[in-house]
């Protein structure tokens, strides 16, 4: 009897135990499963809150990553439309430099870089208009070793003017033909592209028809119009284009802006204007 008193005792206290841990369940609120909501934008980027999920990766010290879609549009900005590009187009001393009509250089600008090119030009004295800026002058001497594998002589014309011999220049021209006319041909001091030491006016070998509308259609000007964009030069003021440059064709004014813009501009038949989407120049000055 002792015994069995002893089990009766010890089969209430184990009902007991388990009644009272059911009741602490069912008094204790039930937890969310937070599962779901954090791994939800990894499951379905396409849910409307990626741009959440870059902004918090963004506050928290993590940027988005090559692979994603804001990579691409900050790498691979359109030609010409960056801010570098544009902080380029407007610094004097940078190979990209636009100087137009409308685009001035400072009137005390004067490259620091200039050296004569070991190429052919139409005259011998070692003078300021043979001289271009550094990166230029390499490029030319491979553009004119270029030209003679392909069996064509070049010869440089006129290259760097500085700022006093553009003066003088453009008053001669003012003096003979009129200011409105000089204009569609020669620059205003200080707009002059021969002020960067990157621009060159180029002939035939034996200077015949040198800077002359009869240059265009030989088989130098071809050649310049179908391969200077490989050595990083562009036909500046090319035909069709003088409502954009504001001067009229010019088959023999070349400019140095460097193989990757000088390749866009080929590929693509735009003018350096066109490339910074700069607007057309006026008439003046």
């Amino acid at each position: 009897m002792k015994d069995r008193r002893i089990l009766s005792v010890l089969l209430i206290c184990i009902l007991a135990a388990v009644a009272i841990t059911a009741c602490g369940k069912e008094n204790t609120p039930p937890q969310p499963d937070n599962s779901a909501a954090v791994s939800q934008p990894e499951a379905n980027p396409s849910n409307g809150n990626e741009g959440q999920g870059n902004a918090a990766r963004e506050s928290s010290g993590q940027g988005a990553g090559p692979d994603s879609e804001q990579a691409p549009a900050a790498n691979n900005p359109q030609k010409g439309s960056s801010a570098a590009d544009k902080a380029a187009a407007a610094d004097p001393h940078s190979i990209a430099v636009l100087v137009n009509k409308e685009l001035a250089l400072p009137e005390d600008y004067e490259p620091s870089d200039l050296v004569y090119p070991d190429v052919r030009f139409t005259f011998k004295e070692k003078i300021e208009k043979r001289m271009m800026r550094s990166e230029a002058a390499k490029a030319l001497e491979e553009m004119f070793a270029g030209a003679e594998r392909d069996g064509i002589y070049l010869a440089g014309v006129s290259a760097y003017r500085s700022h006093s011999t553009q003066t003088s220049l453009f008053n001669r021209y003012v003096a003979r033909d009129g200011e409105e006319k000089a204009k569609t041909y020669s620059a205003v001091p200080g707009h002059s592209e021969h002020e960067t030491g990157l621009a060159i006016d180029i002939s035939a070998s034996d200077g015949k028809c040198a800077a002359e509308d009869c240059f265009g259609g030989t088989k130098e000007a071809e050649w310049l119009a179908q391969h200077s964009a490989e050595y990083g030069f562009i036909i500046r003021y090319p035909e069709g284009k003088e409502a954009i440059t504001g001067y009229k064709y010019e088959p023999w004014h070349l400019r140095y802006v460097g193989k990757e813009i000088a390749a866009d501009i080929f590929e693509r038949d735009i003018t350096l204007e066109e490339y910074y989407d700069a607007v057309p120049v006026s008439g003046t000055p």
